[in-house]
């Protein structure tokens, strides 16, 4: 009885899992079903319903997980995905206009730079881009300001985010000195902010100083590109912004940054007299996803072999995990592609803010290999910073968007010393036994020594050197230059362009172009003979759904989207498998709004 029950017990488990999946399965072939694109159509860009990002994110489980959780849930499409769907668009005869709303873009600003460029092509085309905007932020009126016409609400109680842009930044010392945690910080460099935020209360002046060019120079970049296409001045744009002129509808029609105010009724006539009908009703619209899943094709199997296109997007990681840039994971990725022989040259798009300095010399050694064999290409996203800059380094070319954050040329590593917690709030008594002088170096429970800090500075200082060694080779700049740029400091891709860490502005389909003509050895290459590959491979439906069922999304956190939450994200650093490693990393995942 007891064998039966066992096993009808593990029959139905069974069973249920099978169920499970089915269920969840079709859930998720509901939500991702792609409408049929109809002819003589409105392509239809809502920048609300999608995110930009480095890769497609083919989930079909964020409908589902929508439903769970209660909360909006966007697909990711990747950049360039959007850009060849929008190139499709200019030259299709079934496709009459973008029809762009700009309210609740998201993405990061290097994926908006490029996105606005690939518009600003479809322009080109002779066909027309007209944009509606209600609640304009930085972000959704740079996108806007692409368009021949730009419509906006009348209503009032829009909310104008046009203020330009501004990042955050906590200081944790007094915080951090309340719970008697001692932070011991190593680091070479003077701008390495890394780690500024556990040992000081305020920000120190090399840290604003580059902070604060770092920010004018981004915004320079989108304040020139908004202005010019309105036909003002930057000077005039930044007095409109400085002086808070544009808070009602009224204000942006009058100083002439938008061309129309319209209700939505009007609105809705004005798109149909554009399509050439009479009613909104008949206006045949498809909507950029459908559209870029269905033209968007990796071209498989196309005459002139690959290119491929490794992303590494994230923090640099040790290890083989599925997300971030692992180290082991990425070395073997890049191995592969060295040895497929159909692969003819190589983009190297890098989103990543750096970390692993372990983990970015396994990549940085594989890449190098590949690029003895094949054409490297680099293509830089929102960040190419610190170890992010190291793996990059001897790539052939260097393409950076004018928003990209790079540089950040340093290295530090960090002890906590909890000693004084445990000690005087937790009152718990602790007693370490050693075999040797330092064995408890790592502890995390005793304040270095003069012998131990000269150690972990040591060893800081041989990867400064090696840093800036691999730029110098790299870069064919000499140390003593690069040490001069370096320092930690963090660069916009505008000011980087002009002291040579990076060779030119521009898109991952100029990273792509340019790679296709080493591999044919023609200034004009055909893309449509070659195949673009991605690499790592997204995952597939089986492994996304054990990846819900193991929980590895990790934990929400209940402070999300609040000032807060980022100091959560902060602590969360503290201690853990990070004490004592030597990280190659941007101060701060800067968010820019």
């Amino acid at each position: 009885m007891v064998l039966a029950v066992v096993v009808g017990c593990f029959i139905a488990g069974i069973v249920l899992m099978l169920f499970s999946f089915s269920l969840i399965g079709s859930m998720a072939a509901i939500g991702s079903t792609t409408a049929p694109i109809p002819s003589d159509c409105v392509l239809n860009v809502d920048m609300s319903q999608f995110e930009l990002g480095e890769q497609t994110i083919d989930d079909p489980f964020s409908s589902v997980q929508s439903i769970m959780k209660r909360q909006e849930s966007a697909p990711v499409l990747g950049i360039y995905d959007a850009i060849l769907a929008l190139e499709h668009a200019a030259t299709d005869p079934a496709v009459k206009f973008v029809y762009l709303k700009t309210d609740g873009a998201r993405g990061g600003l290097a994926e908006v730079e490029e996105f606005r460029k690939a518009l600003c092509t479809f322009r080109e085309s002779g066909k027309p881009v007209f944009a509606f905007v209600e609640s304009p932020t930085n972000g959704s009126y740079y996108l806007a300001s692409a368009a021949d016409k730009i419509y906006m609400s009348n209503y009032l109680g829009s909310i104008c985010g046009m203020v330009g842009l501004s990042s955050q930044m906590f200081f944790l010392k007094d915080a951090l000195d309340m719970l008697g945690v001692n932070m011991q910080l190593i680091r070479h460099g003077k701008f390495k902010s890394a780690g500024e935020m556990y040992i000081k209360n305020e920000i120190s002046p090399e840290n604003r100083m580059q902070s604060q060019e770092m920010v004018d120079a981004m915004w320079a970049g989108l304040a020139e590109t908004m202005a010019s296409a309105r036909g003002l001045s930057t000077e005039q744009f930044n007095a409109l912004i400085d002086g808070l002129a544009l808070n009602c509808p009224e204000d942006f029609l009058r100083n002439g940054l938008v061309d129309e105010l319209l209700t939505k009724e009007e609105l809705n006539a004005k798109i149909a007299g554009l399509a050439g009908k009479e009613e909104i009703k008949d206006v045949k619209a498809a909507s950029l996803l459908d559209y870029a899943a269905a033209y968007s094709k990796p071209n498989i199997g196309a005459k002139n072999g690959k290119i491929a296109v490794i992303y590494a997007d994230g923090q640099i990681i040790d290890g083989n995990e599925t997300k971030g840039v692992a180290g082991d994971r990425f070395a073997g990725i890049i191995s592969k592609v060295r040895k497929d022989e159909s692969v003819k040259a190589v983009v190297l798009r890098v989103s990543s803010p750096g970390g692993s300095v372990l983990a970015a010399e396994k990549i940085k050694t594989e890449l190098d290999l590949l690029g003895e064999e094949k054409p490297l290409i680099a293509s830089y996203g929102n960040y190419a910073a610190s170890g992010g800059y190291w793996i990059s380094t001897n790539c052939r070319h260097i393409f950076s968007n004018a928003s990209t954050l790079t540089g950040s040329i340093g290295v530090f590593s960090m002890i906590p010393d909890f000693s004084k917690t445990a000690k005087n709030l937790l009152h718990v008594g602790v007693t370490t036994i050693t075999s040797n002088k330092h064995s408890d170096l790592y502890s995390s429970m005793k304040p270095l020594d003069q012998e131990e800090t000269a150690y972990m500075q040591a060893s800081v200082e041989a990867i400064y050197d090696r840093f800036t060694t691999i730029v110098s080779e790299g870069r064919s700049l000499s140390k003593d230059y690069v040490d001069s740029v370096a320092q930690g400091r963090v660069w916009a891709g505008s000011t980087a362009l002009g002291i040579s860490l990076v060779d030119e502005i521009g898109t991952i389909e100029d990273a792509i172009m340019m790679a296709a003509s080493l591999a044919e050895d023609s200034e004009t290459p055909d893309l449509g003979k070659w195949e673009i590959a991605s690499y790592p491979k997204p995952l597939s439906m089986i492994e996304q759904l054990m990846m819900q069922i193991n929980g590895t999304g990790g934990e929400e956190n209940v402070l999300a989207g609040t000032p807060f939450g980022k100091m959560g994200a902060v602590l969360r650093k503290i201690g853990g498998e990070s004490v004592g490693k030597a990280y190659a990393m941007m101060p701060y995942i800067y968010d820019i709004k």
